[in-house]
């Protein structure tokens, strides 16, 4: 039973996993730039609730962007290795992570300068991104 029980959950993930398409990441490119607008917002109001839907709305968002499956299957180690895509997106995601923690923390603990300084950091992540990975 339990081995039955298994084999279809895992033959289920695998029907339904599909793979990251560009109009999954601009879907959710636009999620993050919502999101940091109503971070930006929070801070303008003062309002400690609109910057945790921000960085909540945010940190989910960014848990899924992906390289694109191109860079992900390539096969060629050197180009790979070149091309360092798939490690510099996982780091920056994990960069934007910790900041979105950093300005909950910072802002709840009555400093709004440091969470501001947090919410620039973010927006360095983004143009890193964009700048060296998207080559804009």
């Amino acid at each position: 039973m339990k081995k039955s029980l298994v084999a279809i959950t895992i033959i289920g993930t695998i029907l339904n996993a599909n793979p990251y398409t560009q109009k999954d990441r601009i879907l959710d490119m636009q999620t993050m730039a919502s999101a940091m607008q109503d971070i930006q917002n929070g801070f303008f109001y003062n309002n400690f609730d609109m910057i945790k839907e921000g960085t909540t709305k945010l940190s989910i968002a960014i848990e899924k962007i992906e390289p694109p499956l191109k860079e992900v299957e390539e096969q060629d180690v050197m180009t790979r290795y070149t091309n360092n895509k798939v490690q510099m997106t996982n780091k920056i995601k994990k960069n934007i992570n910790k900041k979105t923690q950093d300005i909950l923390e910072r802002f709840r603990d009555g400093d709004p300068k440091q969470a501001i300084q947090a919410f620039t950091k973010i927006t360095k992540q983004c143009m890193e991104c964009h700048t060296q990975l998207r080559k804009w």
